[in-house]
Parts: structure tokens; C-alpha cells; sequence
């Protein structure tokens, strides 16, 4: 156990799929603790303090969306990866919205879900050095992973964080949906580049007149490059 990539929290109510989702994240050095209902799973995640959470949608009484949503509100980040049977554009949007931070849709292998888990970890280290970047009258520090508005906090999900911080370190650079899909999760291959708008209009809202995001018609996003420290 000492050896433990950290502890992973499984919540899914058929036993064969979690199981294997134990099976696999053990395999990689991860601690596995599994959970099939949303109130066992809030529990959970309050007294063992995961890594990130494997969170079934269907799950019985309250759903995963309900359980993210009431983590997110307690101001839990830990990350989320959302698991769905329906491949439903709109369970996935809901999910982001919510604060998930990345989902799977139902057959999947178990080694892609071990990538995504790993990947989502990735992110929320963040990188090596911590610079302090400013872009007009926003101040991400990518070392504590925080965001301030005019010296007011802001809180960011950990894509939305990963988002916001990869086009401030370049900007005025226009990015396609689709490279930022593949900066921000690590690989490319997402059949739906709609999430993305969601992501940026989630961070618009949060950011208010402050936003330096800008869409340019056709292409995909960047952050305008007026006052950069």
C-alpha cells in the first residue's frame, strides 16, 4: 500500500464492471475503494480523501450528476470522470457543467479508463515550475492552482483550470477545438469538439467582464494578448 499511486474511488452499482475497473486501476499502483450508491459515495469521498473519483451516472437513488454537483458545492475539486451507458451529448454537457472533468461512455475498455485516470492526474499536478502568469486583470498561479479576478478568488475546475491556464501561456495564438481538446486531456480523438464550447462558456460566465477569451468565427478559441505579464 505504501507504494500506492494514490486512493481511486469507484462508484458503480453492477458488480462485473467494477470489479474490473478494481482489477485494472490496481494493476497501475492505484488504492481502489468501491462504492454503488450516491450517498455511500459522498461519504466516501468525505472521509477518505481520494485522488479522483470513477462516478457512474446510473446509479440508484441519488445519481452521479447529484453527487458531483453537491462536491463541487461543498467545494470539493477533486477530479471527476464521469462513466455513462448512453453516448447522449446531453448527459455529457450536464456533466461538465456540473464540474465533471472528463467522461466515458459505456462499452469501454479498462485500459482506456486507466489512461483517462491517469491523464486526469496529470492535469491536476500541473507542471513542474509555477509561475504566477497575467493576462489583463486575471492572475493564474499554476503552482497552487489558483485564479484571482481583480484579487478576488475564482474557483475553476480542473480542466476549465488546465483550459484557462494553456491559452494564457500562449496568447493572441488561435487554437482549434480540437487541439485544445487534445491539450487539455492529453490525446486527441474525441468524436464530439462541442464539449469544448462548454468548457469556454463555463469559463466566460465564471470570469465575467474580465474574460480575455476571444472565439474567432470558424477556428476555435484563444486569449487576446492586450496586457500580458
Amino acid at each position: 500500500m505504501s507504494e500506492s499511486k494514490g486512493l481511486v474511488l469507484v462508484v458503480e452499482d453492477e458488480r462485473n464492471i467494477a470489479d474490473l475497473q478494481r482489477r485494472y486501476l490496481s494493476r497501475e499502483g492505484f488504492g481502489v475503494h468501491v462504492e454503488s450508491t450516491g450517498d455511500a459515495a459522498l461519504a466516501a469521498v468525505r472521509r477518505m480523501r481520494p485522488v479522483a473519483v470513477v462516478l457512474d451516472i446510473a446509479l440508484p437513488g441519488m445519481d452521479g450528476m447529484e453527487v458531483c454537483r453537491r462536491l463541487r458545492e461543498e467545494g470539493d475539486w477533486t477530479p471527476v470522470l464521469f462513466v455513462t451507458a448512453r453516448d447522449d451529448v446531453t448527459d455529457r454537457i450536464l456533466g461538465l457543467e456540473l464540474g465533471g472533468d472528463d467522461y466515458l461512455t459505456k462499452p469501454f475498455s479498462p485500459q482506456e479508463l486507466v489512461a483517462r485516470v491517469k491523464s486526469l492526474l496529470r492535469r491536476a499536478a500541473g507542471p513542474q515550475h509555477h509561475p504566477v502568469r497575467r493576462v489583463g486583470r486575471l492572475a493564474l498561479d499554476t503552482g497552487r492552482r489558483t485564479l484571482h479576478v481583480d484579487d478576488r478568488p475564482v474557483e475553476l475546475t480542473t480542466t476549465e483550470f488546465n483550459l484557462l491556464a494553456f491559452l494564457m501561456q500562449h496568447p493572441g495564438q488561435v487554437f482549434t477545438r480540437e487541439q485544445l481538446l487534445a491539450q487539455v486531456w492529453g490525446y486527441a480523438g474525441y468524436r464530439d469538439t462541442r464539449v469544448m464550447d462548454v468548457y469556454v462558456s463555463q469559463l466566460r460566465a465564471k470570469l465575467g467582464d474580465a474574460s480575455p477569451l476571444r472565439t474567432v468565427r470558424g477556428v476555435g478559441y484563444a486569449v487576446t494578448d492586450a496586457d500580458v505579464r
